[in-house]
């Protein structure tokens, strides 16, 4: 087998060091593909450093046929590729006013790839789920102790669940290559869930485990962490982050980016959603107060974002100007006019600010 490729950080952006937590400076993306080595990345601990040669993959629980799988065995099964969109569930918390704890992600904390492996529904029915299943717990060989409250007594391994309705579509992968090479080490080599339409905390890099369990899975990432609040006959709840929400992102201009008066210039960025497809895309170069339809450049594909594009003739007037973008998906949903605080630092899905100042190149825009 091909030996791991490294992870090279040149041109991400660094927003925390061991454990690798690095941005995707979107600006630089023009391609529907993310390039893996533009990718995001997030780490909860240290990357663990497996060897292929002895690696097994453990499918067991409420199955009546466990059995365990070589990094060879599993790339000997009958592939399947496709493209979805993973973002950080905390991407954009530089946004939220006052500012929230948690790694400080701008709009990078996204990507769209092309993903290789085997579905997780063949190694289910290869295993035979019991009928009182209901969840599959995803585990990876990546350990340590949370940094937040309240803290385990013991290092834990990075889980999260699905539920089995979930885990049986079609979409979700176990895969070990991104956009046709194997996996890098960060990105986790040699084996990961890739879980199309849900925040990217539940595609578990560096997968060892899947556990089918019998009663709701209450691990750490899954109540503790990457959890908000519902409501339940009028009472507040804790529940698990699951689906993406809908968004859209400026990616061009830059916050704070000086653009010439009078000129024509191309707003640019993407916009995803979670189980449905983004139909429309509005962009706001006054603050909000009108709208104008964008162009998409990409067709509506489930899981994908669409790029989309709108010219704009800048104002004759220098100054200071807000830009939005919002989205519209095919269930006709728009995104929020603001954050919604039961998410806490989390789902930032609102139109985000973006500020420009049009002004004469090279005379100082502020």
């Amino acid at each position: 087998m091909a030996e791991m490729l490294r992870s090279s950080s040149v041109g991400l952006i660094i927003r925390q060091k061991e454990p690798n937590n690095l941005e995707t400076p979107c600006d630089q993306i023009e391609s529907f593909l993310t390039p893996t080595e533009l990718f995001y990345i997030r780490s909860h601990f240290p990357a663990p450093k497996l060897d292929p040669a002895s690696y097994q993959l453990r499918i067991d629980g409420a199955v009546r046929k466990p059995f365990c799988l070589s990094y060879k065995e599993l790339r000997d099964m009958p592939s399947e590729t496709r493209v979805a969109t993973l973002e950080c569930a905390g991407n954009s918390r530089v946004f939220l006013v006052p500012q929230a704890r948690g790694a400080q992600w701008e709009l990078g904390a996204v990507g769209n790839a092309e993903w290789t492996g085997v579905p997780l529904t063949a190694l289910l029915e290869r295993a035979g789920m019991e009928e009182d299943a209901c969840e599959i717990v995803l585990e990876g060989a990546d350990q340590g102790t949370p940094a937040e409250e309240p803290v385990p007594p013991d290092p834990i391994s990075y889980a999260r669940s699905l539920p089995c309705d979930k885990a049986m579509q079609p979409e979700v992968l176990i895969a070990y290559q991104m956009n046709g090479g194997d996996l890098s080490q960060d990105h986790g080599y040699p084996v990961r869930a890739v879980v199309p339409g849900q925040y990217g905390m539940a595609s578990v890099k560096w997968l060892t485990h899947i556990h089918a369990v019998r009663e709701p899975f209450r691990g750490y990432w899954q109540t503790s962490d990457y959890g908000y609040w519902d409501y339940l006959d009028g009472k507040p709840v804790r529940r698990a982050l699951a689906e993406m929400k809908l968004k859209s992102e400026i990616a061009r201009p830059r916050v704070y980016e000086t653009l010439a008066p009078n000129q024509v210039y191309t707003v640019s960025g993407a916009a995803w959603a979670g189980e449905t497809e983004v139909t429309e895309v509005a962009v706001s170069t006054d603050g909000g107060q009108t709208w104008a339809e964008a162009e998409f450049l990409d067709p509506a594909q489930r899981h994908a974002w669409r790029r989309w594009k709108f010219d704009w003739l800048t104002p004759k007037k220098p100054g200071q100007y807000i830009l939005l973008a919002r989205a519209k998906d095919a269930n006709g949903s728009v995104q929020p006019d603001k954050h919604d605080q039961n998410y806490g630092s989390y789902v930032i899905n609102h139109p985000l600010p973006i500020e420009v100042f049009v002004d004469y190149l090279g005379r100082p825009g502020r």
